[in-house]
């Protein structure tokens, strides 16, 4: 199963990330990296630059790729 930019997880994971800052890196299993993007937001929203924040976890969760974890 590929798991890459494009992929329908990733797809899905961006439309969570739409509605709420953080919750598509969650559903791909990256926690702190949610954690960080719903703080972030959440607290930049307050001085009206929430947006930022939330623009960039829609992206990050898009293009998100994971590492092999192959050894060679």
């Amino acid at each position: 199963m590929s798991s890459g930019q494009g992929t329908a997880g990733n797809v899905i994971a961006a439309l969570c990330s739409f509605f709420i800052p953080g919750l598509g890196q969650l559903v791909q299993g990256r926690l702190l990296a949610a954690l960080v993007h719903f703080v972030l937001a959440t607290i930049l929203w307050l001085i009206l630059l929430g947006w930022v924040v939330h623009l960039w976890s829609i992206i990050d969760a898009a293009m998100y790729k994971p590492r092999s974890n192959y050894y060679a």
